[in-house]
């Protein structure tokens, strides 16, 4: 078994699996940066309820109870794109972060501010790396 370089997209991949098999629950390895991609997901909406348990190794994990339409049981997370990637990193400045979907999805974005919103990135007109689109 190899040890994973990429922890964002594995966390991505985790959710965007447990979506598409329809699981109400997920387990992630915790950091702190996906800690804060967690309560961001939540703010905005996309995840029904986050909790974040202790493990004897110290690492730590993240529940993420799903979120989908009561009556079409749709996935209330349609698109996890991973954007900048360990082998090519996107930075961009405030003025330059994607609108994606023309505002109706989020990009989270890295920045010296801390992980945060597209909207919250041009509002306080910081750039930083970005991280992944969710729509």
């Amino acid at each position: 078994m190899s040890a994973i370089t990429d922890t964002i997209g594995d966390y991505l991949t985790r959710i965007r699996n447990a979506n598409m098999a329809g699981h109400r629950i997920v387990d992630i390895p915790a950091s702190k940066i996906k800690k804060r991609i967690t309560e961001i997901l939540y703010d905005q909406g996309y995840i029904f309820r986050y909790k974040f348990e202790d493990t004897p190794n110290g690492q730590g994990m993240i529940k993420i109870a799903l979120k989908y339409d009561p009556i079409t049981k749709v996935p209330a997370i349609t698109k996890l794109i991973r954007y900048s990637k360990p082998g090519l990193r996107v930075y961009k400045p405030a003025n330059e972060i994607p609108r994606v979907m023309n505002g109706l999805g989020i990009a989270i974005v890295s920045t010296s501010k801390g992980v945060i919103t597209d909207k919250e990135a041009r509002a306080t007109n910081v750039g930083g790396e970005v991280l992944c689109l969710v729509y």
